[in-house]
């Protein structure tokens, strides 16, 4: 036998003992997905996961026909609740269904599912309550993946600024490609988060509060029409609320503005 091939027998034994006994789920937060759906369900590494839940927010296209052709879990939201309203319903569901570690895939395609067990790994291995799929971990990789330009200088810029007040070093605090642990959804308060796109930023802050380990791996991702993708006005609205997010934080460090955020 190979060196190589004794490697990749070594990391198959060890993963198949990682995941014995454990439930992954993966959330889909989902909004006129259907051009897109069927082909990011299929590159999901199966073997890893006990459970694929789909939440549509009321789309307007047919992301609840193709769903319906999946072997998925669908809940519908009734009317559009947002991107961080269609989350809280994601983990609640999870939490819900026993899952011990929560995988966040957009259903558009961008970013590869292939690459799941990688944000996995370090939660099952006990090192870290919330992965990162970072884009910037490979010098270079996100423009060739297609980021346009400004969301490239935006995210260089409010990573930067969140690192510096946060008191720690990253590569990227904007992917949506992310993992959680049972505790960490049990110990941050994500309900109290907004509906909106500064989700995200709020569980990032949250869980820089709440002491919450946070690993980041390397993720390749793609831009393409079909993609969902955040306008330039909202990008700016979100750049806004992100700041104001991590100000929040600080002022409540230092007693000065109490957040119900990060409240105990």
């Amino acid at each position: 036998m190979s060196r190589e091939a004794a490697i990749e027998q070594h990391a198959s034994v060890e993963d198949a003992e990682l995941v014995h006994g454990k439930r992954i789920v993966v959330v889909m937060p989902a909004y006129n997905a259907a051009q897109t759906l069927e082909l990011t369900y299929r590159d999901i590494p199966l073997e890893w996961v006990t459970r694929v839940i789909l939440v549509d927010d009321a789309s307007r296209d047919e992301t609840l026909e193709v769903a319906g052709e999946l072997p998925l879990e669908i809940i519908k939201h009734h009317r559009n609740v947002g991107y961080g309203g269609n989350q809280k319903t994601c983990y609640t569901a999870a939490l819900r269904e026993g899952a011990d570690v929560v995988v966040m895939l957009h259903p558009d395609g961008q970013y590869d599912p292939r690459l799941l067990p990688a944000l996995v790994r370090p939660i099952l291995r006990g090192e870290a309550d919330m992965v990162l799929g970072s884009r910037f971990l490979d010098p270079g990789g996100a423009r060739a993946g297609g980021m346009p330009l400004y969301k490239y200088i935006s995210n260089r810029f409010l990573t930067t600024v969140e690192s510096w007040v946060l008191r720690q070093r990253f590569s990227e605090l904007h992917t949506g490609y992310r993992a959680y642990s049972r505790e960490f959804l049990e110990t941050v308060p994500y309900l109290r988060n907004a509906n909106d796109f500064v989700f995200d930023t709020q569980m990032i802050a949250q869980a820089i509060h709440w002491r919450q380990r946070i690993v980041e791996v390397p993720v390749a991702t793609k831009y393409f029409p079909e993609a969902s993708s955040a306008s330039l006005q909202q990008s700016i609205v979100y750049g806004i609320k992100t700041l104001v997010t991590v100000g929040r934080l600080a002022l409540h460090r230092l007693r000065i503005l109490r957040s119900r955020l990060f409240s105990e």
